[in-house]
């Protein structure tokens, strides 16, 4: 006898708020795998450095909740299942991210930005428009989005104090995290996206983190 469990469209709407409201507004999700900065001593770091590293952390928390968004509308409308199970993967591996994010948030006496809520609704709207295009174009902006994730990884893991240790550990995980996902979308059949699609997504992505740094 099977096992498998059905869901009504009401349940998979439910679940969809769910999964916003503890991403956006909780601001936490549940990770599968251990923070790779759990065995670091915190570092002495002046007020300025912690408020910095607070800064960037927060950056990347949001950054976080706009690829739970993004991935889980994407996934929402993938017409091809591979496609879909390739895209819940990424969003699983993404929630470890938001979870260590936040640890780290808290660690810094810092709070996840206030907008939240409002990247998570654009991020998902976006994902939904970027699967009703097709798979291929669903792929093509997990590859966009990853490798501007990567590029932002790479300037903050130069620019974080240096003795930040544990905010250094997650990122540097993170970042291998997403140039795997874009190397496996690359893989499954992505398509470049064209003009000014990219642009605009980095316009996007520059609002965000100018907003998030400080509020």
């Amino acid at each position: 006898m099977s096992l498998t469990r059905h869901y009504s469209p009401l349940d998979r709407v439910l679940m969809r708020l769910d999964h916003a409201l503890a991403s956006s507004v909780a601001g936490i999700a549940a990770a599968q795998r251990p923070n790779p900065a759990s065995e670091l001593e915190e570092a002495e770091m002046d007020v300025s450095q912690r408020r910095h590293a607070a800064g960037l952390m927060r950056i990347n928390h949001t950054g976080e909740v706009c690829a739970q968004a993004l991935y889980v509308g994407q996934a929402a409308v993938a017409r091809d299942p591979a496609t879909r199970t390739h895209l819940e993967h990424a969003a699983q591996e993404e929630a470890d991210h938001l979870a260590w994010c936040h640890e780290r948030l808290i660690e810094l006496g810092a709070r996840p930005s206030l907008f939240n809520p409002f990247w998570y609704a654009a991020s998902y709207t976006l994902g939904a428009v970027a699967g009703w295009r097709g798979d291929g174009w669903n792929l093509g902006f997990v590859v966009e989005t990853e490798r501007q994730v990567e590029a932002h990884l790479d300037e903050h893991l130069e620019t974080l104090p240096p003795q930040d240790a544990r905010s250094r550990a997650i990122l540097a995980l993170m970042k291998d995290d997403e140039v795997r996902h874009a190397d496996n979308a690359q893989a499954a059949g992505a398509r470049v996206l064209p003009e000014p699609i990219p642009s605009a997504m980095r316009l996007m992505s520059r609002v965000m983190k100018t907003v998030a740094y400080r509020i």
